[in-house]
């Protein structure tokens, strides 16, 4: 089912033909609390719950005990400038249900930026705290300026 082209095949000649997939996947972080064996596709139009149960155990042997699949409908939008509607493209969902005992955690991509994210807090925190001291030091001189230090 590929749509890429090779030579043809003639008798005495090695066959050069290679099958390959037009069908892709992309993994999804969910929206909603799910089970911890549910895992979510957004995948090609033409695909069907066969071929995404095919396409998981054969290339990433990974076997699904359950497959729905939902096209969803794009979102509008308005053109700022001219006002007129723009509808973004539909996509298919597929929903994946794997075995009772099997378990899929989304996968930490950044996890470095984790850690930036707490020291950047305790920044904040210790810059909260200097400020609140700064303000204590400056309810003893009423009528000064804030921008006049002392």
């Amino acid at each position: 089912m590929s749509t890429r082209w090779h030579p043809r095949y003639q008798i005495g000649n090695p066959q050069l033909r290679v099958f390959l997939s037009n069908f892709w996947m992309k993994l999804v972080r969910p929206i909603d609390k799910q089970p911890p064996n549910v895992v979510h596709f957004i995948v090609s139009m033409e695909m069907n719950k066969y071929d995404v149960k095919n396409y998981l155990e054969r290339i990433y042997k990974v076997q699904a005990a359950d497959v729905r699949t939902h096209v969803m409908l794009g979102r509008f939008k308005r053109d700022p400038g001219m006002g007129y509607v723009l509808k973004e493209d539909d996509y298919k969902m597929a929903f994946v249900t794997l075995k009772k005992d099997e378990k899929f955690e989304f996968p930490n991509l950044f996890p470095k930026e984790e850690e930036k994210l707490i020291e950047e807090k305790k920044q904040i925190e210790e810059s909260k705290k200097a400020y609140k001291q700064f303000l204590d030091k400056s309810k003893k001189r009423p009528g000064v300026p804030g921008w006049f230090s002392f």
